[in-house]
């Protein structure tokens, strides 16, 4: 059997955090989490992650600024992991917003779990 895909949440809100968690593990995925930006720049240095789900408004350093740093990492496979921004103000942004900070794909908030599960098994079975 492959080994579970790990994915690391970076979400500021326990609850939506807690349910993202308890919603994927169900789907068999290994599972990180983390309060903002600098915690994920932090855990990519020690693990490798197969998909970053990333709230945009987090507090010391957003999810926009964020997936700009993770691209611009020195590690080729780091650099080119799917980042999917989830966010409550994706009127605030487009698409093309999205693309520019290295962002792959994005969930509206309050978020469709069967969405977020299709979404995370698809950007995976390529990695």
């Amino acid at each position: 059997m492959a080994a579970a895909k790990k994915v690391l949440i970076a979400e500021d809100s326990s609850v939506i955090q807690n349910l993202t968690k308890k919603i994927l593990q169900f789907q068999n995925f290994e599972i990180s989490a983390v309060k903002n930006g600098e915690q994920v720049l932090k855990t990519l240095e020690k693990e490798n992650i197969d998909i970053i789900l990333m709230d945009i408004n987090m507090p010391v350093m957003d999810g926009m600024e964020c997936a700009r740093r993770v691209r611009a990492l020195p590690d080729a496979s780091k650099a080119n992991i799917p980042i999917v921004a989830i966010t409550g103000n994706a009127k605030n942004y487009s698409m093309e917003d999205f693309k520019k900070a290295g962002i792959t794909d994005y969930l509206q908030k309050p978020l469709d779990f069967d969405k977020l599960v299709s979404v995370v098994k698809e950007l995976t079975a390529q990695s």
